[in-house]
């Protein structure tokens, strides 16, 4: 569609960095608003926070996506030079989430508390984000005969000249949805700690599981008759519930 934005000299804005810079400057600032009105940390402590969960999701995601394409990179060790394409958004979160419980160790906050108010950000970090999948032409969905067809002419991802489903645009929002109902459980239904962080690794898992089947970018991979993200979606789902049912029992001793 549009995945570059413009040019000043050697310097290019491509729409899929901007957005996602975006959604996570948007996530850290209403995030360090909310942190401060709750009083759940120092001041500057999600920004602190957002830059080393990008940089432990960024890491992460693309660890992921190596696996994935393994074969090619033992055929071709120069894939794993190219770090400005090639990401997997469960990489990202499980690194995330992982870098931002150790930094919430080390500052000693409460993570459980950061973590629920931190996942409505998430999802909205994730809403904006896709947009800027859209506008590149990446993580595309299958072809389509049908009315909400699109057809990409610039990407460098999505084959040309095909009706492709706008599973990005589905996809942010579906995300635009869960960050609005993940708020609303957050500040109205008094859940125990943990547990709204749970309920989002199960509502992602599941979004993401049924999603997969919309998508038409089979370069990730698969394990049997799953994607490799469905595959993942199934232990993440199992992960949440457990989680769920644990916070559940031990909020009542805290």
């Amino acid at each position: 569609m549009l995945p570059e934005l413009f040019s000043i000299g050697p310097f290019t804005v491509y729409s899929y960095g901007l957005m996602t810079a975006l959604g996570i400057m948007a996530a850290i600032w209403i995030g360090e608003h909310l942190i401060q009105k709750n009083r759940l940390a120092e001041d500057g402590f999600l920004f602190g926070m957002g830059i080393a969960c990008v940089i432990g999701g960024y890491a992460s995601s693309k660890l992921l996506f190596w696996i994935t394409i393994l074969p090619e990179i033992i055929e071709n060790p120069a894939r794993l030079l190219d770090f400005s394409s090639g990401f997997v958004v469960y990489g990202g979160l499980i690194g995330g989430v992982l870098t931002g419980c150790l930094y919430c160790r080390i500052k000693k906050v409460d993570f459980w508390k950061v973590f629920d108010l931190a996942v409505p950000l998430v999802a909205l970090a994730q809403c904006i984000g896709r947009i800027g999948c859209f506008l590149a032409g990446c993580c595309y969905g299958r072809e389509t005969d049908g009315p909400f067809g699109v057809v990409f002419h610039d990407s460098v991802y999505a084959p040309g000249g095909m009706r492709l489903f706008p599973v990005q645009l589905l996809s942010s929002a579906l995300n635009l949805c869960n960050c609005l109902f993940l708020y609303f459980l957050w500040k109205k239904a008094g859940l125990k700690k943990g547990c709204v962080g749970a309920i989002y690794i199960m509502t992602y898992s599941i979004g993401r599981f049924g999603l997969e089947y919309l998508r038409g970018d089979l370069e990730r991979g698969s394990v049997g008759m799953f994607s490799t993200s469905q595959f993942i979606s199934i232990f993440t789902l199992i992960i949440g519930v457990a989680l769920f049912l644990w916070r559940g029992r031990a909020s009542l001793g805290e």
